[in-house]
């Protein structure tokens, strides 16, 4: 028997062995034991999303100590030694233990199955696996705060991370171990997205969430075991005094950084891609519009995949490459901007003439479009070849990073965490406070950051303890503005924890989505569906023609 849906753009065919009437993953067996032992992705998502919220957290807390020495020229609250580890960890948490896990292993857990109509990743025990290896990778990782410390910075840069005093082999390990929770995931969403869609579900009628998941994922499986076998020898080189990247034992310091920038500037896209995949999502809903080219930006997050492997040399301008390794790794680097350019093209265009509500999520989703084009912007004056020998090492550098990494990732994960919270929750938040958090982190994003565009362009390096008194004025407004970010995300945490006690009740759609998480109980059941789901049209199709109204396209 088929039942038709107006509206939801499928048809549900009913199976035998449905989950019991009002069964969901809150109410499915209770306690922590359950919790630790599930294979059901949602509970799986759920625990990634606790868990790299209190890794932000963490980081977050180093970004403002950090900031808070930086109020004076000199000593403020810290030692030297005590700087460098704070931002030795602030990177190392928010790059490995954050940015990389947050999206694909909380959001993307949650939501990649329901968005195709399946039951569950692939192999749901492998899934289970990938966070006990990310906990674990997490515990070695923070482990150093006790065991002495950790002063190399976060890309853990040869000579000093193989000669230094401190707990370098135990957070090399943890983010070794993290890095197969990282490939794990991957592989099993690839193989759910091919495996495991339901009828009708082409892969043109995959949200673009899922087509920048699955740029991603191909990222993790072929670049972080680079990462895994650098750290490796590193820790062999630490422990036998083998001479692989130390030049005083016959290694080369150079080969270090091209084991390393080969993993981590793909990296980046592990990193933004899913960013990218929320905002087409948030932009499409919030906009009540089809997306502008489906088409160019589903490929352009290929492309960004692709071409993100051959650009890692643009990091290593001043290291004494050659000069037609440098001009072909800064072609590459102008190169790899114009699928991303694609991307902004096509969600302005979308937003053009749209009937465009501005709710929470889209707020987010506006202020990630400026943030994240000032961020690739900077990003082609760090890709001339000029213009890099000056900014390298600078402010500039560390701007332009977290314009694209935290204006960027961040703003999109924010705005899709509220975009899902209702699906999740089966609970409404403040609209009102979520507005005023986006609107207040935008302006404190700005004052921390765009600031030191101006001091990395007038020669302040990054990673200084102590500065010129010249630079002062335009430190403390940073530190003012780190202050606000932090004012922002405390508004969030209220506005989000609050309403899991007091909120409304979230109805199945509250924002009118036309994907299948939206057409699915709220919260979803423990199979996704009662009945197993047969799209009929696009995620995207809000105009009026037939399909809207869940026609076949035959």
């Amino acid at each position: 028997m088929s039942v038709a849906v107006p509206g939801a753009g499928t048809e549900k065919h009913e199976h035998g062995h449905g989950s019991p009437p009002g069964s969901n993953y809150w109410n499915a067996e209770k306690g922590l034991w359950s919790w630790l032992t599930t294979v059901d992705h949602k509970r799986i998502g759920i625990m990634y999303l606790i868990s790299t919220l209190i890794a932000f957290s963490l980081g977050g807390f180093f970004a403002l100590l950090l900031r808070l020495e930086l109020l004076t020229p000199r000593k403020t609250i810290m030692s030297p030694a005590m700087y460098n580890q704070a931002f030795t960890l602030h990177g190392a948490i928010m790059v490995f233990l954050f940015i990389i896990p947050s999206i694909p292993g909380a959001l993307g857990n949650f939501f990649l199955p329901i968005m195709i109509g399946a039951k569950d990743v692939a192999f749901p025990k492998l899934n289970l696996l990938s966070l006990y290896l990310y906990w674990t990778g997490a515990l070695f990782t923070l482990g150093s705060l006790v065991a002495g410390g950790l002063e190399t910075g976060w890309t853990f840069y040869v000579p000093y991370s193989s000669t230094t005093s401190g707990a370098v082999i135990m957070v090399t390990f943890g983010v070794f171990v993290a890095g197969f929770s990282s490939i794990l995931t991957g592989l099993n969403f690839i193989v759910t997205i091919h495996k495991l869609r339901a009828p009708g579900v082409s892969w043109y009628r995959l949200p673009l969430f899922l087509w920048a998941t699955y740029s991603t994922s191909v990222v993790q499986i072929l670049a972080t075991p680079v990462l895994a076998i650098t750290l490796l020898l590193l820790i062999f080189e630490r422990a036998f005094h083998i001479g692989i990247f130390d030049p005083a034992l016959g290694g080369d310091a150079v080969l270090f950084q091209h084991f390393f920038w080969f993993y981590s500037h793909p990296a980046v896209y592990i990193m933004i891609l899913p960013g990218f995949g929320l905002i087409s999502e948030l932009i499409a809903v919030h906009a009540k519009r089809k997306i502008f080219g489906y088409k160019a930006i589903a490929f352009s997050s290929v492309a960004i995949a692709l071409i993100g492997f051959l650009v890692w040399g643009h990091h290593m301008f001043v290291a004494g490459q050659s000069e037609m390794a440098a001009t072909i790794f800064s072609f590459l680097t102008f190169l790899v901007a114009i699928p991303t350019g694609v991307k902004l093209f096509n969600w302005i265009s979308t937003l053009w003439r749209s009937s465009i509500t501005y709710s929470t999520p889209m707020v987010y989703a506006i202020a990630f479009l400026f943030l994240f084009a000032i961020g690739g912007l900077t990003g082609l004056f760090l890709g001339m070849l000029a213009v890099d020998v000056h900014l390298h090492d600078t402010y500039f550098v560390v701007a332009h990073f977290h314009y694209v990494m935290m204006g960027g990732t961040v703003f999109a994960f924010v705005g899709a965490l509220h975009h899902w919270w209702p699906k999740i929750t089966g609970r409404m938040f403040n609209e009102k406070l979520g507005r005023i958090s986006g609107i207040v982190m935008f302006i404190g994003f700005n004052m921390t950051f765009f600031t030191q565009f101006i001091l990395g362009s007038r020669g302040m390096p990054r990673r200084y303890y102590n500065y010129l008194d010249q630079f002062q004025p335009l430190h403390q407004f940073s530190t003012v503005g780190s202050w606000v970010i932090g004012l922002a995300f405390l508004i969030v945490l209220y506005n989000l924890a609050t309403s899991l006690k007091s909120g409304a009740k979230a109805p199945d759609n509250p924002w009118g989505g036309m994907s299948l998480e939206w057409q699915t109980e709220t919260p979803p059941p423990t199979e996704n569906f009662r009945v197993t789901p047969k799209v009929t049209h696009g995620p995207y199709d809000y105009s009026n023609d037939p399909n809207a109204t869940g026609a076949s396209d035959s």
